[in-house]
């Protein structure tokens, strides 16, 4: 029986941190087979966390929420002054009286546990590095140039979804690790000279961005009406008994997944550790990967969604 009930209020893990949530849906499980979509057996939770954006709702085990009570409140404060701690730069050492007192500060600061916190203690030290700490906590700003004829296939892409009950045919041709191998090939025949050491940087970009898309195809990159065919690719080809060799997303998935999750690449960054300086070099490798995918359009996107959703899958995504 489902520990967790419609509409309450809870805790959930998301990463290593806990945040606010709301149960959207509830889904009995089987106790003995793994749910096709989290891999995990039993009861399943359709959560969406407070504040942020409805993209990063996502169904989730019974494992990952806790009870929203005074006692895991303490927790995930706990935890969000862990992940503080360690994200904070290191300081160099001084012997000076003024040190000493500064060291102090940050320690108490530490058990604030907020970002709000943290620049109020900042400000009444008036110090180098307390302007340094300060400058550290601003989020990075990520715009991106989205030439038209993408946001336009991307309208397209939505309707025929959303509207039309058709799907994109899996696997794709390219898949989204083939794509993103040509990208790199292409980065290296070409050089570009507005890219930042595009010859040592390339590679490890393009790995992050398939990374990125691995972990986000299955938390907010998909449409309800595309759930059900996720998870039978899962079982097809990840968590099925004769799969001997789980995949990828990425080497499932195509171009047209792969454009959702790059315009929603600010939102994403915002909610990482990257600094302004990586931002800006993810921003720039996103949109030339942006001008490359238009130039092979016709070659990267399916030309049509044939694949149609029946009505017994309609029924399932909107269940």
């Amino acid at each position: 029986m489902a520990e967790y009930s419609t509409n309450e209020s809870v805790l959930c893990f998301h990463g290593p941190l806990i945040y606010a949530a709301k149960i959207l849906k509830v889904q009995e499980g089987d106790a003995e087979r793994p749910d096709a979509i989290t891999g995990k057996p039993g009861a399943q939770y359709f959560v969406h966390y407070k504040g942020w954006k409805t993209t990063w709702d996502e169904w989730v085990p019974t494992d990952r929420l806790l009870k929203d009570n005074e006692v895991n409140r303490i927790k995930q404060k706990e935890l969000k002054q862990q992940q503080t701690a360690k994200e904070r730069p290191p300081t160099k050492a001084s012997t000076s009286g003024n040190a000493t007192g500064s060291t102090a500060g940050a320690s108490t600061n530490t058990n604030t546990g907020t970002r709000s916190g943290t620049r109020k203690d900042l400000g009444t030290r008036g110090t180098k590095r307390g302007r340094d700490e300060v400058e550290g906590t601003k989020k990075p700003d990520m715009r991106l140039n989205v030439p038209e004829q993408l946001k336009a296939k991307l309208v397209d892409d939505w309707e025929a979804v959303t509207k039309n009950a058709l799907l994109v045919t899996l696997p794709c041709k390219p898949t989204v690790e083939q794509l993103l191998t040509e990208f790199e090939t292409h980065l290296r025949n070409t050089n570009p000279s507005h890219l930042k050491d595009s010859a040592s940087l390339s590679a490890a970009v393009i790995a992050g961005l398939k990374t990125y898309f691995d972990k986000a195809l299955g938390n907010c990159l998909l449409y309800r009406e595309e759930r059900p065919q996720f998870g039978d690719i899962r079982i097809q080809y990840i968590t099925g008994q004769h799969v001997k060799q789980a995949a990828e997303m990425s080497q499932i998935y195509g171009a047209e997944h792969l454009l959702r999750m790059l315009v929603t690449m600010p939102s994403m960054i915002a909610q990482s550790t990257l600094d302004s300086e990586s931002t800006d070099i993810v921003r720039d490798y996103v949109n030339e990967l942006f001008v490359w995918m238009l130039q092979e359009e016709a070659r990267l996107f399916q030309p049509e969604y044939r694949e149609y959703a029946s009505p017994a899958y309609q029924n399932v995504a909107k269940s």
